[in-house]
Order: structure tokens, then sequence, then C-alpha cells
């Protein structure tokens, strides 16, 4: 019964939304306007409601193809074109979707390699015994995400790979690791100066200091310091609650995956192989690690002269990381030729079986970016931007509504990067005498510094919570877990953060000093998971009764 209601209320809202749609303007009109948000609600919609990931993104662009082709009288040629070539060939072709793919499909041969050369395997058992219980195994998962901040798609591989092993142990649900693995992703890079999310921002803000400015950013970054903070809390506490609590359940009597569970079965035997040791995972891992940041400071000029920091201000991520990961992969496999743990077809052989164990990421990811692309042809930043535009005007609530507006259009597109650009920009041009003023002082004003963090913090909730986003889609693959499975058992969890992080901005408002704000918000944030504690736990008592 409860499944049949969440599909009545998701239906409904969508066909709210197509009303609204109907009401706001002409489908002739629907470029700049709220058709614009149509497909990716559409997709979200049914994505939820069918649990059917695949075939919901691509109900999404054919939907934006339909109106695009409306809005722009092209016809019905005009909707093939739109779909196929300007959508799949054009993200497919584009260098740095390929990019990314090759790094994907990379990091798949290398856990491959890993799992044949028996390293994986020894890791585990190595695990089992110095790691000796659930909360253990969480913490574990935070402290390395937490360390590997570079970039959020290398964070969410490379922390699936090395800790699924741990929290298979401990019989902790995929959809559990992969909460942990995105909850230590993008907000984790998003408060790191040396990272390829700190290049991206600082590069939106002309006329000032870009790094200095996304320094100050990091004490207001409410939503993402609020969510590592409830990582720990969950972890340390074994507390869950929502969806999350069923599959935490069904994995203590042995279902990691609650539904769908044969996605993956095929690549997740351990293998035991007698030549196998921890040093057979550890090394592969610290290799890829060092390979990959040298690849993202060479495309960022480090060996032309310019320094560490500058050098990752500058980088071509996706290419950093492909090089990074082809390079990584040949010394991989030398090692365990040498080593003598796996031959020279065996090493072979993974290069298929790690392809065909990405398929469902690289499908997601194609199916996402073309949804991405449906959307820019509608241009809802330009709606978006000027919502944000006319509500500039009340400054004391403006870094709550960026937060929601943020959060909003990065749920809707998928994509922080391109949230933040968009209303950045807008910010900026709103404080433009007092940024101007700051290039000469070099003192940027706290309501600035607030509704710049505002806007990255409300991106990054929504990239957190959107089934469309690049860095929930690597969570999934890290953890091994079905896509639908992550969004909806996280979701709840991101929106108990992005609660009080609203709470946190509008204070921000009023009383514009970092301590005072950020205590209050964690004071908030301790006492709301607290109360959800007990009431759920009281409820959870009374029903075993």
């Amino acid at each position: 019964m409860k499944k049949n209601l969440s599909k009545i209320i998701f239906s409904l809202l969508i066909a709210i939304f197509i009303v609204c749609c109907c009401i706001h303007s002409p489908v002739s009109q629907a470029v700049g306007s709220l058709w614009s948000l149509l497909p990716p609600v559409i997709a979200i919609g049914l994505a939820l409601i069918t649990k059917e990931v695949y075939s919901s993104l691509f109900i999404g662009i054919v939907t934006g193809g339909i109106i695009y082709s409306l809005s722009s009288s092209s016809g019905f040629d005009g909707v093939f074109t739109a779909i196929i070539h300007d959508g799949f060939i054009a993200n497919i072709s584009d260098s740095y979707n390929v990019g990314i793919l090759i790094f994907l499909v990379v990091l798949g041969i290398i856990v491959v390699l890993m799992n044949k050369a028996g390293g994986s395997h020894a890791y585990g058992e190595w695990a089992s015994k110095h790691i000796k219980n659930r909360p253990g195994a969480c913490i574990s998962t935070f402290i390395l995400g937490a360390l590997i901040f570079v970039d959020d798609y290398f964070n969410c591989l490379t922390v699936g790979s090395v800790m699924r092993p741990i929290t298979d142990k401990h019989n902790i649900s995929r959809s559990k690791l992969a909460y942990l693995i995105d909850s230590t992703a993008a907000p984790v890079c998003i408060i790191a100066p040396i990272s390829s999310w700190a290049a991206a921002v600082s590069g939106t803000v002309e006329g000032v200091n870009g790094i200095q400015l996304f320094i100050s950013t990091i004490p207001y970054n409410l939503y993402a310091l609020l969510t590592l903070l409830m990582v720990i809390f969950i972890s340390v506490s074994s507390f869950d609650f929502g969806i999350m609590k069923k599959h935490e359940l069904n994995a203590l009597d042995g279902d990691l995956f609650t539904t769908r569970n044969k996605i993956y079965s095929d690549t997740e035997k351990s293998i035991n192989n007698p030549k196998g040791k921890v040093i057979d995972l550890i090394l592969p891992v610290i290799i890829l690690i060092i390979l990959c940041v040298i690849g993202m400071i060479y495309t960022g000029g480090f060996f032309d002269g310019k320094d560490f920091i500058n050098a990752f201000a500058d980088c071509d991520a996706s290419y950093g990381l492909s090089l990074g990961s082809v390079g990584a992969l040949l010394i991989i496999i030398a090692y365990f030729i040498c080593r003598r743990v796996l031959s020279f077809t065996e090493c072979m052989d993974s290069i298929s079986e790690g392809f065909k164990q990405m398929v469902p990421a690289i499908l997601i990811l194609t199916f996402a970016w073309t949804l991405k692309t449906m959307t820019n042809f509608l241009d809802a930043g330009t709606f978006v931007a000027g919502l944000v535009e006319n509500a500039t005007t009340v400054q004391i609530f403006l870094p709550a509504i960026l937060f929601i507006v943020a959060m909003g259009l990065s749920f809707a597109t998928g994509t922080s990067w391109g949230t933040f650009g968009i209303l950045i920009p807008i910010v900026t041009s709103v404080f433009s005498n007092d940024l101007a003023n700051a290039s000469q002082t070099g003192d940027i004003p706290s309501l600035v510094i607030i509704c710049i963090s505002a806007c990255l913090a409300g991106a990054v909730c929504g990239d957190h919570c959107s089934p469309i986003s690049d860095t929930t889609i690597m969570a999934s693959t890290g953890a091994q877990c079905d896509h639908v499975n992550h969004v909806s058992t996280q979701l709840p969890y991101a929106l108990t953060v992005a609660g009080v992080s609203i709470i946190g901005y509008i204070i921000s408002g009023f009383v514009q000093n970092v301590f005072i704000v950020l205590g209050c918000s964690v004071l908030i944030m301790i006492a709301t998971l607290f109360i959800l504690k007990m009431i759920l736990g009281k409820k959870q008592n009374s029903s075993k009764a």
C-alpha cells in the first residue's frame, strides 16, 4: 500500500508540474521558461516511480527533444536531430566525456586485476582482523573518502574499490556504502582548496583572487560541513532511518542489495588467489592516486613552471585522470606479471571484463549527459537566473533563497558545476560595486562570501540528491549498488541536512558572523539527529513489541 501511495504522489506531482508549465507559457515559447525543467522532472519522477533508471532517463530525453522541436518549429525531423545527433552522438564524442569514460573503464580493469590477483580477498581478510565492527568500517570509509579529495569521480571509484571487501565483511548494505562514498566525494571536494572543484569555482569570479575567495567560502559551506557531521554521527551511532533502515536490516540478514542484486553479480566474486597479498591492492591504489595527481597537474602546466596550486586550478580533470589511470594500468599489469601473480593472458582477459563491469555506469552517464543537453537546449539556466535576479531585492533572505534555487537547479540538471557557473556571475553582478572595492582593498564583504557559499552548497546538495548527477552515478558505480536504490535511500538524509542548512543561511542573513552561523548550524544539526533518533527509536521499539 505504501509503495502504491508513493507512486500516486509522484505521479500527481508530475501532472501538477505539467499543468503549471501550461499555465506559465505555451509550449511554443518553452525555451527559457518553466517548460525547460520538465524533461528532468519527468525523468527523475519516473525513476522514483518505476525504479527503472534507463527507461526513465530515455523518456526524459525524448520529452526534451519534442519540446525543443515544438518551440523551435523544426518539425518531426528536429526531434531526432536533437536527440540523436545533438544529444547522444555529441555527448559520446565530446572530448571531456570520452576522457571520463576512459577513466571509468580503466578503473574497472584495475579492479578486476586486483581481484584476480587476490589483493581484494587478502585485504578483506586483513581488514576483518583490524576493523572489528560496523561503525569502524563506516568510519574507515569516511576517512578514506576525506583523504582522496582531489576529484569526486576519482574519490567515488577508488573508495568503492578499496572499501567494498570491508563493508561486505561487516554486512553493510551497498546502499549505505554508496551513501558514505557520495557524502565524502563532492562535499569534501567543495571544501578542499586543492581540488578540481576549487579550480572550477575560482574561474567563475572575475576581478578578485579566485582561490582566496574559494577558501573564504569554506566555513559558510553549511551543506558540505553538516553532511560530513551527519556521516560521522550515523557511522558512530549506527542510526539509520527512512528506506536506508530497511536496506541495513536486510544486509544484517545477508542481503547486501535488497533489490536487483544481479547487476554486478558476475564481478563480485572475491577470488582467493594463494599468491595474493594485501600489497596487491594497496600498491595499485597508491600508484593510481600518484599518477592521477601527476596527470592533473601536468595538464595544468605544472611542468611548464606553474606552482602546484595554480596547476590544479588550471587542470583538465578529464584528460588528467584518463592520462594518469592509463599510465597506472600499464605499471600495475607489469607489476602483477613480474610478481607472477597473474599471467599476461589473464591480464589481457581482464580488459574486457573490466569494461563489462562498467557498462551500467556508462549507460547511465550517457543518458544523463544527453538529458542535460536537452535541458541546455531549453535554456533552463536563463529561467532560473531570472528567478534569482527577482529575488535579490530581499538581501536578508538572499543566502537562503540562493541555496534553495541552486539546489533545485542542480537537482533538475544534474550538474553542480553548471549550477554555480550560472548563479555565481549573477551574485557578483548584484554586488559588483562591493567586489570592485574588494579588488583594490582585498577585503571581500561577508554577505558576498555567504551568498557565493550558498550557491556552492545548494549546487552540491542538488547534485547529491539528483539521480542524473555524474557524482551520484559514480557513487552507485563505486559501491556497485543499484542506482535507484542509492538515490532513494540517500534522499531523506540529504534533505535533512538541506533543511538545517536553510535555517543556517536564514541566520546568516541576519548575523554575518561565521562563528555564530556555523556554531548555530552545527548545534541544530546535532539536535535534529538526536531528536530523529529518539522519535524513530521509540517507533521501532513499539513496533517490535
